[in-house]
């Protein structure tokens, strides 16, 4: 037992674009690592960690087509945590930030928490980061909300027209088997009929992916919202749709609000 609890794990996140977002301290971390199990998006840059540690494995072979991606992420839970129990150092390195879209390091830490070993997350550049960057998007100026496409469709949500509207794994969108790579031409549409509720269907959204190497460009794609249908869409494509109405003034609100600066500035002119 005394020796399991010198196991440890930090998941942490190494960014997007190969090289320019590894923090020095996630550097350090994979360094110094008794095991770096490694979760990227891209040959190269999984090839890029192997460089920082001889003892590098890599969890993207766990992924099969027409297996659940519930096994596929408890398998490698199972894998990191045997490590951890064998008194082992380990990093969990995963593209992008490891706790958005990636429910492997969540599940770990909580998981070894509970076992009693150390466990701690370290933030990354996510592709949302990129995202407001690359499309010049503020979230602040007119809302934003997010979405698993496929938890999207399948749970009814408020939506707000006002405000920008972002679907993550677009391209895997209704499947609820969460064994398949894509999902085709009669999911999309099941996903425009709900989109239409909201959206015109000249609507021009922008599909987006963030760039993995520093020579490549983030794809910008504008397109109308119908031509989703026959688009072609990538593991990581992400559907980007812009406010299609304009902000409604809560009057009632904006009465009790003018009220209550009246109230305060008599206060303050009184004292």
């Amino acid at each position: 037992m005394e020796n399991q609890l010198q196991g440890s794990i930090v998941c942490l996140g190494i960014g997007m674009t190969l090289g320019s977002h590894l923090s020095p301290l996630a550097k350090s971390y994979i360094e110094q690592a008794d095991v770096v199990f490694s979760l990227m998006s891209d040959g190269i840059v999984e090839q890029w960690i192997d460089d920082m540690n001889p003892d590098t494995r890599s969890l993207q072979p766990y992924y099969q087509e027409g297996i659940s991606r519930e096994v596929t992420y408890t398998n490698m839970v199972n894998a990191i945590l045997a490590e951890v129990a064998n008194g082992k150092k380990v990093v969990g390195a995963f593209y992008g930030h490891p706790g958005v879209f990636a429910c492997v390091p969540h599940r770990v830490i909580k998981q070894a928490k509970e076992l009693g070993y150390f466990a701690q997350m370290e933030p990354g550049i996510s592709a949302e980061d990129c995202l407001f960057a690359d499309l010049s998007i503020d979230p602040g100026e007119f809302g934003c909300c997010h979405f698993e496409a496929s938890q999207f469709m399948l749970y009814q949500r408020n939506i707000d027209p006002s405000a920008y509207l972002i679907l993550w794994q677009v391209s895997i969108a209704g499947d609820t088997s969460l064994a398949k790579f894509s999902t085709g031409i009669d999911y999309r549409k099941i996903l425009l009929n709900i989109l239409s509720i909201n959206y015109p269907s000249e609507h021009i959204v922008t599909l987006y992916e963030a760039p993995t190497l520093p020579i490549h460009l983030p794809r910008r794609e504008q397109i109308k919202l119908s031509d989703l249908k026959t688009a072609t869409l990538n593991p990581q494509t992400t559907l980007v749709i812009p406010p299609s109405k304009n902000m409604i003034v809560n009057n009632v609100i904006v009465k009790q609000l003018s009220l209550l600066a009246r109230k305060n500035k008599t206060i303050h002119l009184c004292e």
